[in-house]
């Protein structure tokens, strides 16, 4: 149990997971932003220019409501709700489109950065074969120079 607890921890807390955990977050409270600008003012403007249309109540009522002698509901009313359809579609490339204009952003972002940041040194060159072969010579010749002198 111990074992799993540990792997459990080692996979939550590596840097991956907590930024998608971070975006998923924004992400929502995005959406929620987004879905107020649609319900709230693309909808409205939108309902206004098609002879105040609200959107919201658009409906195809496929059984109405059954209502007693009272007033109390007896069996609800069952219909499509296209209009709410409609806002949800309109949400959905509202967001794209947001998500579409950031992601170009920050790419216009990330080319500029690579742009100003100067090149790397460049690695100084590696010897030849020749070179090699000729400091092996060299210090063989030392050590042999070093050994017969003792």
């Amino acid at each position: 149990m111990k074992r799993i607890w540990n792997d459990f921890k080692a996979f939550a807390l590596k840097g991956n997971v907590l930024d998608m955990a971070v975006g998923v977050i924004v992400g929502g409270a995005f959406g929620k932003i987004v879905s107020s600008v649609v319900n709230d003012l693309v909808m409205p403007l939108f309902g206004y220019l098609v002879s105040g249309m609200d959107f919201a109540s658009l409906k195809l009522v496929l059984s109405p409501a059954q209502l007693n002698e009272a007033g109390e509901l007896l069996k609800p009313e069952a219909a499509i709700l296209y209009g709410s359809f409609i806002q949800n579609v309109v949400d959905f490339f509202l967001i794209s489109l947001c998500i579409f204009l950031f992601t170009r952003l920050l790419g216009k972002l990330s080319r500029k950065k690579q742009e100003e940041e100067p090149p790397a040194p460049a690695a100084p060159p590696s010897p030849t074969t020749e070179e090699l072969l000729t400091e092996i010579r060299d210090l063989l010749k030392a050590q042999s120079g070093e050994a017969g002198g003792e």
